[in-house]
């Protein structure tokens, strides 16, 4: 894996988890405030947080990992 590639998929980590966590928090919060089927978007929003937490680490690591 070369430097170019490694560094970008470092920066596809960070910027997923943070995109995905952040989505999943407006879905999470903006939706449930006044809607009649609020649980669903809470559900939908921790869903998308908890993918920020798979998807940007295992991205970091497997560009750590790999970058022979």
């Amino acid at each position: 894996m070369s430097k170019n590639t490694k560094r970008f998929g470092i920066i596809s980590g960070i910027l997923a988890f943070i995109l995905c966590f952040a989505g999943g928090v407006i879905v999470a919060v903006a939706e449930s405030v006044g809607s009649s089927e609020g649980t669903l978007w809470v559900g939908i929003g921790l869903y998308f947080i908890g993918q920020a937490f798979f998807v940007g680490p295992m991205l970091i690591i497997y560009c750590i990992v790999n970058s022979e």
